[in-house]
């Protein structure tokens, strides 16, 4: 089973839309491209629900989906850190 980390932002935006912060998802997300060193105008963030894995202690998780605007690929690095859960 993975571990969740404080820090791991696949976790934080699950509880924001556990806890009915979704509103501010959008934002949280924006802000992790910043740091590292993505522009989060170039990107639509689309979150989705699923079941969340047998153990973990949720009901559900969100993933998280990048979309560029400009319609060129997402960086496949990007989408694994953006989703990673370890």
């Amino acid at each position: 089973m993975a571990r969740f980390t404080p820090y791991n932002l696949q976790l934080q935006i699950t509880r924001m839309f556990n806890e009915g912060q979704s509103l501010f998802a959008t934002t949280k997300v924006q802000d992790w491209l910043q740091q590292r060193q993505e522009n989060p105008q170039d990107y639509e963030v689309i979150f989705h629900r699923q079941p969340a894995a047998p153990g973990s202690g949720l009901v559900y998780q969100v993933q998280i989906e990048l979309k560029r605007k400009d319609g060129q690929p997402v960086d496949p690095w990007l989408l694994e850190a953006l989703n990673s859960q370890t």
